[in-house]
């Protein structure tokens, strides 16, 4: 069987539900809240805790939609095969999947870029050069072979998640003021100040992207084992285990440190384990941040090749983006296409940039994939016999709640309204 597959040039279906939740704990913790927790704080300030689960129950609503889209149709390209069931329409379904591998690759740009400057804290050395050997050296393990790529990302994610928790033990005295300091983190006064809640929904705005990452599983589902059960059941682990880690994280940044100073800081979680006068070196949550970033790197150049891979089966894009190399067993033209874009975005754009402009395309995304399950719900076109379901609700809710973010950044972005900055 093994040697058959091979010579057919197929997926290899290795990945077990561990592995799987590990692939996305490694995209969904780690490069976001390690590199834009302080860009948030100097955009909420003290309510960044109430930005981060604002942006959760976002993601939250839509990952049950993805959980149910994933197990009717545990395919690469899975946005694509969505929005295509749905509506029958090739040319619609074909942006959502480039618009899903530009965001792919937008995401990794933003990445090595703040893996450049945490590597800067240490040492250093020229940006364009560091970045490009980031990328380099990150193309080459994801063109190995997608068992060592998952291998790597599952041991970086759980030094990534052990960082954080270390973070949230070493300031547990500082989270245990919250009985007291919680009017700080809650607007009062200003509950009706509508700049300041543009400065709360521009900051979850920008944290969404932490969470972005859930929707990057279904796009290695020909890689997964009993695809239809495991999808959905991961996909939900990892939403609500990264929800609890970044709200105790964000209450802890917030109790410890003041928000300009995390907002000033390219590596926040090593300044809030100073703060704390840990005998654990500042150093190391500086290893453990470029480590996160080096993972969110590799997840995402991942997920944009097998979404270029699954739109060539379908007929999406080149047919030679589907060609697999029967010795690795990966779509190797397609890793090598992801690479060079990313190399270009990092170049050209910064680390905040990159970020809101990959939360905006994957608000459209997630719009379109709610949509897509409800009109299959109402048309019932496909059989949900056994398979994990989710209530109208909830699809229907996502849907509203990605476009009325979508049009409020689009609104500020021509009415030339900057985020009103406000650090308490």
């Amino acid at each position: 069987m093994i040697e058959k597959t091979q010579q057919e040039g197929h997926l290899k279906r290795s990945i077990s539900l561990p592995f799987l939740i590990f692939y996305g704990l490694g995209t969904m913790i780690g490069g976001g809240v390690y590199a834009l927790t302080g860009k948030v704080a100097g955009i909420a300030g003290m309510y960044m805790p109430i930005a981060f689960v604002l942006s959760a129950f976002l993601a939250l609503i839509t990952a049950f939609s993805y959980a149910e889209l994933a197990a009717r149709f545990p395919l690469s390209a899975g946005e694509v095969r969505y929005v295509n069931a749905a509506f029958s329409r090739k040319t619609f379904a074909s942006l959502i999947g480039w618009l899903v591998v530009f965001t792919g690759v937008v995401s990794s740009a933003a990445l090595a870029n703040a893996t450049a400057g945490f590597i800067q804290d240490f040492i250093d050395l020229p940006t364009a050069p560091l970045i490009v050997a980031i990328v380099l050296a990150l193309g080459v393990i994801a063109a190995w072979g997608i068992s060592e790529s998952v291998a790597l990302i599952t041991l970086i994610t759980l030094i990534e998640i052990g960082g954080l928790l270390l973070v949230v033990f070493m300031g547990r005295h500082d989270l245990a003021t919250l009985g007291t300091r919680w009017p700080e983190l809650v607007p009062q006064a200003e509950l009706y100040d509508l700049a300041l809640w543009s400065s709360i929904f521009s900051g979850a705005f920008l944290a969404f992207y932490a969470f972005i990452g859930f929707e990057d599983m279904v796009n290695v589902a020909e890689e997964v084992k009993d695809a239809h059960r495991t999808m959905p059941l991961a996909i939900i682990i990892c939403i609500i285990a990264t929800l609890v880690i970044y709200v105790l994280v964000s209450l802890v940044a917030v109790l410890t440190v003041s928000p300009e100073e995390l907002a000033q800081s390219n590596t926040p979680m090593a300044s809030i384990m100073d703060h704390n006068g840990t005998n654990v070196p500042p150093y190391l949550m500086g290893l453990i941040s470029m480590l996160a970033t080096v993972n969110g790197v590799l997840v995402q150049m991942i997920m944009g090749t097998r979404v270029l891979y699954g739109m060539a089966k379908g007929g999406e894009a080149p047919k030679l983006f589907g060609h697999v190399n029967p010795k690795t067993q990966t779509p190797l033209l397609a890793t090598g296409t992801v690479m060079a874009a990313v190399l270009i975005l990092a170049a050209l754009f910064d680390l905040t940039t990159l970020a809101k402009v990959a939360s905006t395309i994957i608000l459209f995304v997630f719009a379109s994939v709610n949509a897509s399950l409800l009109k299959i719900k109402w048309a019932d076109e496909e059989k949900s016999d056994g398979l994990f379901t989710v209530p109208f609700v909830l699809p229907l809710a996502g849907f509203v709640i990605c476009s009325t973010m979508l049009i409020f950044e689009i609104w500020k972005a021509f009415a030339h309204y900057p985020p009103h900055i406000t650090i308490q």
